[in-house]
């Protein structure tokens, strides 16, 4: 299973982006779409997740302002980001979970919010 995100890039303050994350290879059951995030000298922590029923969950720290999302006959999870703020800095990070039993993760997308 290959992962390929994209959607990163240099936004201000306020503005937004929309990241995709396309899951191919032997892509059967994807049970979790989740993006993480790691900002320099940070842990990685979790951004959202979204489940194969569809229900999702936030970090405190984006609630309100991003927004995950999936489109299955495509097997792509998109995150809209917005009103971005400099401490969202970050790489950006997708991961799935597949047949309930194998995780992957993507090769990340820089994204840098300046003030």
């Amino acid at each position: 299973v290959q992962l390929q995100a994209s959607g990163g890039g240099l936004v201000q303050a306020g503005g937004y982006l929309r990241l995709s994350c396309a899951a191919s290879g032997s892509v059967f059951s994807i049970n979790r779409m989740s993006w993480y995030r790691q900002a320099p000298g940070k842990q990685r922590e979790l951004v959202a997740t979204i489940l194969s029923g569809g229900s999702t969950n936030y970090g405190d720290s984006v609630k309100g302002r991003f927004t995950i999302s999936r489109e299955s006959a495509k097997n792509t999870v998109y995150l809209q980001m917005n009103s971005l703020k400099p401490e969202d800095t970050a790489v950006y990070y997708c991961y799935v979970v597949i047949n309930n039993l194998y995780s992957y993760w993507g090769q990340g997308t820089l994204v840098t919010v300046s003030s």
